[in-house]
C-alpha cells in the first residue's frame, strides 16, 4: 500500500470511534503511527510510559495519545485516554492492511474426500486437509498449513501459514496461529519396562476456545486420555511448550520460551513472563503474575506477583557469591548450633 492510499483519520473521528478526548485541534489528519521519537506530522504516537515524558515537548506528532495528566502544558493534538497504550493499539489497528485471501480452495491444495470445507473458507497453495476434519466460514488456512485427521477450525480463524495441527485439535471461533506452531503432536507420554522406555499412547487432543493468539513455533501436545485446553482469549506468545493434559484460564497470557509441563493447570487472567518453567501436576489460581525466568515448582493458591533466580551481576561479584551459597548449608548448621548453646 503507497502512502497515497493510507488511510486517514482526523482526530476527531479517532475520538468518536473510540472514546476519547481531543486536546487541540479536532481537525488533525493522520496516516499512521509511530514513536514519540521518529513521528512526523502525518502520524499518531502515544505516551503511556513516564520514562517517555521528556520526548514529548520535541515529538513532531500530529496526534499524541495520552492522559490528562500528561496535556498540561503541551501545545499540540493530543487524544486523552484512561490508558493510553490500549487506545494506541486500538487506532494502530486501522493502519494494519487486511489480508485479502481469495476464496475457495486453491489448486495445489488436498483435500480429504471426508473433510468439509465451508464455502468461503479460503485454502492456500499446498495445504493438506485429512479425513473427517472440518473447516469453518470464513476461515483462513495460509500457504503450506498441514491439519491432520478429525481437526475442526472455527469460524473466521487464521492459520498464516505452515501450522500443523496433527490429530483432534478443536479450534473455536476467530483463532489466530502464526507460522510453525504444531498443535496436537504426542504428549511425553513415557513408561519403564524392563529397562526400556515405551510410549503411553496419547488418545486425547487439544481444545483451543474462542479468540485465542498462538505465537510462532508454539507447540501444544495433545492429551493422554483427556483433552489440553485453552480457554478463551489465551495469549500463546513464540516457542512457548505446552505439555499433555495443560489446562489454561480465559485471557491468560505467556510469553516466549515459557515451558508448562504436563496435567498442570493454570488460572484466567495470569500473566507468565518469559522463560518461565511450571512443572507438572501443579495449579496456579486466577490472576497470578510470574516474572522472568521463575521456576514454578510448587502450586500458587494465592494471587499476587511471584518471582525466583539471580539477576546478572558482574562475573567477579557473582563468583564470590557462588562460593557463599555453597557455604550456606555449613553456615546454617552453625547458626542453628549456636542457638542450642553447642559449641
Amino acid at each position: 500500500m503507497t502512502d497515497t492510499q493510507q488511510p486517514r483519520h482526523t482526530a476527531e473521528a479517532l475520538a468518536q470511534r473510540f472514546g476519547l478526548v481531543v486536546h487541540g485541534a479536532s481537525d488533525t489528519p493522520v496516516s499512521g503511527v509511530a514513536t514519540l521519537a521518529g513521528a512526523t506530522r502525518d502520524q499518531l504516537a502515544f505516551l503511556s510510559n513516564p520514562r517517555y515524558r521528556p520526548q514529548l515537548a520535541d515529538t513532531r506528532a500530529g496526534i499524541v495519545v495520552l492522559r490528562e495528566a500528561d496535556a498540561d502544558g503541551y501545545a499540540g493534538t493530543a487524544l486523552i485516554a484512561k490508558d493510553p497504550y490500549v487506545a494506541y493499539a486500538k487506532i494502530a489497528a486501522l493502519f494494519e492492511p487486511a489480508s485479502d485471501a481469495p476464496v475457495g480452495v486453491h489448486a495445489s491444495a488436498v483435500v480429504d474426500p471426508g473433510a468439509q470445507v465451508h464455502a468461503s473458507a479460503s485454502i492456500g497453495p499446498h495445504v493438506s486437509i485429512g479425513a473427517r476434519s472440518v473447516i469453518g466460514a470464513g476461515a483462513t488456512i495460509g500457504a503450506g498449513c498441514v491439519i491432520g485427521e478429525d481437526c475442526v477450525v472455527g469460524d473466521g480463524s487464521h492459520l498464516i501459514a505452515r501450522v500443523t495441527l496433527v490429530k483432534r485439535v478443536r479450534l473455536g471461533a476467530r483463532v489466530t496461529i502464526h507460522p510453525g506452531a504444531v498443535l496436537g503432536s504426542e504428549g511425553f507420554g513415557l513408561a519403564m519396562d524392563a529397562g526400556r522406555w515405551i510410549n503411553v499412547p496419547q488418545l486425547g487432543g487439544v481444545v483451543v476456545g474462542d479468540d485465542c493468539d498462538i505465537g510462532a513455533n508454539t507447540t501444544i501436545d495433545r492429551g493422554a486420555l483427556e483433552d489440553t485446553t485453552l480457554a478463551e482469549g489465551v495469549r500463546l506468545d513464540n516457542l512457548i511448550q505446552i505439555g499433555h493434559n495443560v489446562r489454561i484460564g480465559a485471557h491468560t497470557a505467556i510469553a516466549g520460551c515459557v515451558g508448562i509441563a504436563g496435567s498442570t493447570k493454570i488460572g484466567s487472567y495470569c500473566l507468565l513472563a518469559g522463560k518461565v518453567g511450571v512443572a507438572g501436576h501443579l495449579e496456579i489460581c486466577d490472576k497470578v503474575v510470574v516474572h522472568a525466568m521463575t521456576m514454578v515448582s510448587a502450586s500458587i493458591t494465592e494471587p499476587g506477583e511471584y518471582s525466583a533466580g539471580i539477576p546478572a551481576q558482574p562475573t567477579r561479584e557473582w563468583r564470590k557469591n557462588a562460593v557463599r551459597i555453597r557455604q550456606l548449608d555449613s553456615l546454617a548448621r552453625r547458626v542453628t548450633a549456636l542457638g542450642k548453646g553447642e559449641p
